[in-house]
């Protein structure tokens, strides 16, 4: 019931901030937009066979409509893999939401919505980060993209963002060793709202070329016998300016419950744009990335092993983008996991868009 009050009262007060303004000269206007990605990934295992797949691993068609200059629609529909059979591919409503925007510090949002939390999570387009696929960091420590119901707050003040999202919780069960809290993400289906998620991010972008910032989250996430309280706190910086890319980001979850007390990780990117040297219009950035991550940094179980799930991971590559909209990208890398310091070879190419 608390939860109905929360969400009521947060309705409330978005009716108190004019709802209903608007510009009679206004004229409503749609646009589409969206981006894609295919792949080419090849891995070998030390001790085991390679692996080569060659995959349209994203199609996502991006819809909004400006009722007036305060009110709009926004939408994100996303088929992964090419097509849905049985349990492989994935077609998701990802964003869906009535925005209102009341001013640059104050605007509300209710639906389908983000998570705000990381550098990648919000904005994931392929042109936007530099590896053929996105950061390992963002798959087992943030789940992106991680997306559900609920209700948002955001707005910028002296170069300051921030947000406040409530939404749908996680489900504890699904909570694993291997992939932290990744499978218990609802995605919005007929999710179970016992427990809401509490979601605070604030972002620094007054100083060109650089955001820093940090994002709380909170959840005593749902379980079929017991709960667990999942708080996950990170921090991130990027800066992109004259050519050079500097960016990281890390983590860390703590559990209440369960067989997993924590995980945590962390990458780093740079990069340079040598085009410039020789006064080309074409991006042509070589980087360098080093991650390390760990979903069950901490376990309390007589089966597992703090160094079960420990990962790390050296790469280097290059990404080519000839207009800021397309881009051409190959990477090698090697990871070493787990106990044993197992290692595969990985190389990864391919072309991705948005528009």
């Amino acid at each position: 019931m608390k939860n109905i009050y929360i969400l009521f009262l947060s309705f409330l007060f978005l009716l108190n901030i004019n709802l209903f303004s608007q510009d009679d000269f206004f004229i409503s206007t749609s646009k589409i937009g969206g981006y894609g990605e295919v792949h080419y990934n090849y891995e070998k295992p030390e001790n085991g066979k390679s692996k080569n797949v060659l995959d349209f691993h994203r199609f996502v068609l991006f819809y909004s409509h400006a009722w007036n200059e305060k009110w709009s629609l926004k939408a994100e529909v996303e088929l992964e893999h090419n097509l849905v059979v049985a349990d492989d591919g994935e077609l998701e409503l990802e964003q869906a939401y009535v925005n209102y925007h009341y001013a640059n510090w104050l605007g509300f949002k209710a639906g389908v919505i983000l998570v705000s939390s990381g550098l990648i999570n919000e904005f994931h387009e392929p042109p936007l980060f530099l590896s053929v696929e996105r950061p390992d960091y963002h798959n087992k420590i943030i789940p992106t993209t991680w997306f559900g119901n609920g209700i948002s707050v955001y707005g910028n003040y002296s170069g300051f963002n921030y947000s406040l999202n409530i939404m749908e919780g996680l489900l504890a069960d699904k909570f694993s060793a291997s992939s932290g809290i990744r499978n218990g993400r609802q995605k919005g289906f007929k999710s179970n709202a016992d427990n809401l998620l509490y979601n605070f991010s604030l972002d620094y972008t007054k100083i060109s070329g650089l955001k820093l910032g940090a994002s709380l989250v909170y959840n005593n996430s749902t379980g079929e016998i017991e709960n667990n309280a999942v708080t996950l706190l990170e921090g991130h910086f990027s800066y992109q300016k004259n050519g050079l890319v500097l960016l990281g980001e890390f983590a860390n979850i703590n559990y209440s419950n369960g067989e997993i007390k924590k995980s945590n990780g962390f990458y780093f990117d740079l990069g340079y744009d040598i085009g410039r040297l020789f006064e080309i219009p074409t991006q042509v950035i070589p980087f360098g990335r080093f991650t390390n991550y760990n979903t069950a940094a901490e376990v309390e179980s007589v089966s597992l092993n703090d160094n079960d799930f420990k990962t790390s991971k050296w790469m280097f590559g290059l990404a080519v983008k000839p207009i800021d909209e397309v881009v051409i990208k190959i990477d090698y890398s090697q990871r070493t996991f787990g106990s044993n310091d197992e290692k595969t070879d990985l190389i990864n190419a391919g072309l991705g868009y948005m528009f």
